[in-house]
């Protein structure tokens, strides 16, 4: 690769890396042209997957900060470059791993923080954001809840206090 296009492909893998919400390392080693088809197609829109030159992944990540990365930059590597949700490119990749042996995650970072495979299998476990939001919103809900029936009470209580002077007096008469 002449000088200019390094530099051109250091810029680029600079900007995926200063861009991405998080980055998974794997080896794709063993793997076929169609399956690589099939693991991009299942992470579109969640992540951009691309085969890299180690050294220069290296000095991008470096240039860009990215730092947890170097150790694994060795033999076929290929980067998951998470746009989307960080829980979605590790699902993806945990379930085409499963169906695919050969292809072997290696780490990750997100948030400036690195990821070894056990972190990113627990990340591929999370159940999704919108879930997690909605159980959130569910936890959050049931407090108020309670809160509206210990204030709502008192006048509950006057109310079936009223009912039943009524139908005394409706007995009564």
């Amino acid at each position: 690769m002449a000088r200019p296009e390094k530099s051109a492909a250091i810029a680029e893998l600079e900007e995926l890396f200063r861009s991405s919400n998080a980055v998974l390392l794997t080896e794709y080693r063993g793997l076929s042209v169609e399956q690589l088809k099939t693991l991009r197609r299942s992470l579109t829109g969640i992540a951009t997957y691309s085969v890299v030159k180690n050294t220069l992944a290296r000095i991008a990540a470096k240039n860009a900060g990215v730092e947890g990365l170097s150790e694994d930059l060795v033999g076929p590597t290929a980067i998951a470059f998470v746009s989307g949700e960080a829980v979605d490119a590790a699902k993806a990749l945990r379930d085409f791993a499963k169906e695919n042996e050969a292809l072997v995650i290696k780490n990750g970072v997100m948030d400036g923080a690195a990821l070894t495979v056990e972190d990113v299998k627990k990340l591929a476990d999370l159940e999704s954001r919108e879930v997690l939001l909605a159980k959130a919103a569910g936890v959050l809900k049931a407090p108020i809840a309670k809160a509206a029936q210990v204030f709502n009470a008192p006048a509950l209580k006057t109310v079936r206090t009223i009912d039943a002077l009524r139908e005394k007096q409706e007995k009564a008469a």
